[in-house]
């Protein structure tokens, strides 16, 4: 053997204890998502916040983490992945703490946002962390495996766990369980995640960061609200600005001697290819969902919780699927396996297409469950080979910016398809209306399904339920249009995945003599030994 042969050192014991603690920050930041949503009822009641307070409530968070992915990313890469996790669950346990104990509505607006900021510094160092602990493709297919596994339950665990602890505790049990789990990560973090940096990094640039955050902060607030209203003046300009604001921080990333962003790695078309693969699975699985859960509850008739414990069934089965695919990357082509993926996703929503309000229950889950054991697939297989195009010392701004396209990803596909389906349902429901309906009656019902029902429950028993029944049918029209965009989406993507991502080429390795490790990216970065 040559002296230019690279061996990757194998991550022994202690590395992979390390990934079950870096799975801990990964639930909880997943969970955060969507564990509020059981409790706003209860904090209504406690805090009375304005209507606007109890959005900003439920948005803040997934604002300020999107906002602050690609700074927090180039922080790790500078101070420190493991300093940057520990100073982010330090401050989301304080903030767990502060929100649980909320006297008030701003009060517990603010701590969603500092929850926010500790989760933007904990999403990017946990994957670049997995970069600079698992040198070996094989080991690091398989803890790439784990980490969307852990990121997936966490999503479908949320709605689980807000629901139990509501039915037992007060509301601000539902921040407070993330304070244990953080003090773990403080105590253990230290002993078994070793330190990683990139010593080449430049000064801070605060005014990069503030064009990122000015960037991604005014976009997926107008898409938001895009999905939540229809089309509007105000978020049509906020989107426009944001990528006005956007244009400007790319600019700036092309002419600083050192980049937070190195716009390099995008003539690598693994990397390039992948974030755009990754943007639309994020797109079709995130987009989706409110049908599914809008189906479940309004057309099934299941309560919140129930319907998030049936919702466990198809998360059971993506558990399965994401480490299964990196031991099928083994024997078959990367490429393929991820075109594969995406047509089995685009089966699943195929399924959910024929949905009507008789359906029988275990079809919506079967097409739930198989769109999301394709998606989950492809997006385990795109990041794995995402990181094997990514530098060890540029680990956390890439992590940063494949994260960031899962949001813009996810805020894109609720508005999009969010607005083809609320299309068809306006549509729809005024045919299948019964006659005589009151005055001002029809406006109520076209708006949503959920003010359908509210009407029918203040009409006679015969005409409510005819109203009832011809919004769920319209609603299922909309479904079906939604299903069957997102599933043409995705052939489309898996086509483009087969011919982008083949042969597609990963991060070079320094040459070393036979039998040692790799370099460190720091005198702290090498890996501990078992």
């Amino acid at each position: 053997m040559d002296a230019d042969t690279v061996i990757p050192p194998r991550a022994g014991r202690r590395e992979w204890i390390g990934l079950g603690v870096l799975m801990l920050p990964l639930l909880l930041v997943s969970m955060d998502v969507s564990v509020l949503y059981f409790a706003v009822p209860f904090i209504s009641r406690d805090l009375r916040p304005s209507s606007t307070e109890q959005l900003w409530m439920l948005d803040v968070y997934g604002f300020v983490l999107a906002g602050l992915l690609i700074t927090m990313g180039w922080l790790g890469d500078r101070i420190g992945r493991r300093r940057l996790l520990i100073i982010g669950a330090a401050a989301f346990g304080g903030a767990s703490v502060v929100a649980a104990y909320s006297s008030g509505a701003e009060t517990l607006i603010a701590a969603r946002a500092l929850l926010g900021i500790g989760g933007a510094t904990l999403m990017p160092s946990t994957l670049a962390l997995i970069r600079n602990m698992f040198h070996d493709e094989k080991q690091r297919s398989t803890a790439v495996g784990i980490w969307t596994a852990g990121t997936t339950a966490g999503i479908s665990l949320g709605p689980v766990l807000g629901g139990f602890l509501l039915n037992h505790f007060w509301w601000g049990s539902a921040f407070l369980i993330n304070t244990p789990f953080m003090v773990m990560l403080l105590v253990l973090g230290p002993l078994l995640l070793p330190e990683s940096r990139n010593p080449a990094a430049g000064r801070f640039d605060l005014l990069g960061s503030a064009l990122s955050l000015g960037a991604v902060l005014p976009t997926v607030w107008g898409l938001k609200q895009l999905a939540a209203d229809g089309p509007g003046l105000l978020p049509a300009v906020a989107v426009a600005a944001g990528l006005a604001v956007g244009a400007a921080f790319l600019h700036r990333q092309r002419t600083r001697p050192e980049p937070m962003i190195d716009l390099s790695l995008f003539r690598n078309r693994g990397f390039s290819g992948a974030i755009t693969v990754n943007t639309v699975a994020m797109f079709a699985l995130i987009g989706f969902t409110l049908f599914s859960m809008q189906y479940l509850q309004s057309v099934l008739g299941l309560d919140p919780l129930e319907g998030a414990l049936w919702c466990l069934i198809p998360s059971a089965a993506v558990g399965v699927a994401a480490p299964t695919a990196t031991v099928l990357v083994r024997r078959a082509s990367r490429s393929g396996l991820i075109c594969a993926a995406f047509l089995l996703a685009a089966a699943g929503y195929m399924t959910m297409a024929v949905l009507r309000p008789d359906t029988p229950l275990w079809v919506a889950l079967t097409g739930a469950g198989v769109a999301a054991v394709g998606v989950v697939t492809a997006v385990t297989l795109v990041s794995d080979l995402f990181l094997g195009t990514v530098p060890p010392e540029r680990a956390g701004s890439a992590s940063a910016l494949l994260e960031t396209g899962q949001e813009f990803g996810g805020a894109l596909g609720m508005a999009v398809l969010g607005s083809i389906g609320a299309a068809v349902y306006r549509r729809d429901v005024v045919d299948r209306m019964p006659a005589g309906l009151p005055p001002g009656t029809l406006h109520t019902v076209r708006e949503t399904l959920g003010g359908a029902a509210a009407t029918a429950d203040r009409l006679p028993a015969r005409t409510g339920a005819a109203v009832l029944h011809g919004a769920r049918e319209a609603f299922c029209s909309g479904l079906h249009a939604a299903a069957l965009g997102a599933a043409v989406l995705l052939v489309v993507a898996g086509v483009f995945a087969a011919v982008l991502l083949r042969r597609a080429p990963t991060a070079p390795t320094p040459p070393m003599p036979s039998g040692a490790g790799l370099p460190a990216v720091s005198p702290e970065s090498a890996p501990a030994s078992s």
